[in-house]
């Protein structure tokens, strides 16, 4: 029924669609579910290419069997902000949260990652951010500590001296020249490979190729990166003075 969990036989069904390539929202019309509930149920069970029926039931009715009761909802059950559907919230954080888990990110990592990108502030401090998830202090120094290192976050001190963690537009554009640092520093070390094992030999060769594939894809990192920012964050009256020099 809607609202409720999945069935065995509503699971097939999504494998089916699956496996006709049709996309998530037609999947849950043919359910009668929410778009939300199809994207979650995929993500949490393998993904589009590795979804399995039989695995999501299973894996579910054994989450299900180890899940706590449920402590009241906090600070999750105020009434949203500019008129939005709260359940619709939480089922979206939800989905954001395990799509970024899917890219390796762990699992508080990416919900302290999802709560500072769907506030409308863009930032939180660690007792906000520990009422909000309803985790440790530790479990969000944690996390954040690891998304400082990616630069996907700032730290900033607001009014009152507290340290804020803040994910704003540019945090993409930073995590971005840290990722190309990192593909830079495999390069340098590959090609450090190149002289232990030697130019010639078929180990070597294969080093060098690593070092060049990798220089390649890190410039066009920092590239794409420029080029994103320039676009997207042009301060308004910049094109008209252009078309004013012309």
């Amino acid at each position: 029924m809607p609202g409720g969990r999945l069935t065995q036989q509503e699971r097939q069904q999504i494998a089916l669609g699956l496996a006709d390539g049709l996309a998530y929202a037609e999947i849950g019309r043919r359910l009668g579910r929410p778009t939300s509930t199809v994207t979650r149920e995929v993500l949490r069970n393998g993904g589009p290419g590795g979804y399995r029926a039989d695995l999501a039931h299973r894996a579910t009715e054994h989450r299900t069997k180890r899940r706590k009761p449920a402590a009241p909802r906090g600070p999750e059950a105020a009434p949203q902000p500019h008129g939005r559907d709260a359940e619709a919230v939480r089922e979206y954080e939800e989905v954001f949260t395990t799509v970024l888990m899917q890219t390796g990110m762990p699992k508080m990592t990416a919900r302290v990652l999802t709560c500072l990108f769907t506030s409308d502030e863009g930032s939180m401090t660690a007792g906000e951010l520990v009422r909000r998830l309803q985790v440790s202090p530790a479990s969000v120094s944690k996390a954040i500590a690891f998304l400082d290192s990616q630069g996907l976050v700032r730290r900033e001190r607001d009014e009152r001296r507290r340290e804020r963690y803040v994910a704003d537009d540019d945090v993409w554009y930073q995590s971005m020249l840290a990722s190309a640092q990192g593909t830079a520093a495999l390069a340098m070390t590959a090609r450090q490979g190149v002289g232990v094992l030697g130019p010639a030999t078929p180990a070597g060769v294969r080093m060098e190729n690593v070092a060049r594939f990798v220089d390649f894809v890190s410039e066009a990192i920092v590239r794409a990166a420029e080029q994103a920012r320039e676009v997207l964050h042009t301060k308004p009256g910049a094109p008209a003075a252009d078309t004013a020099r012309d």
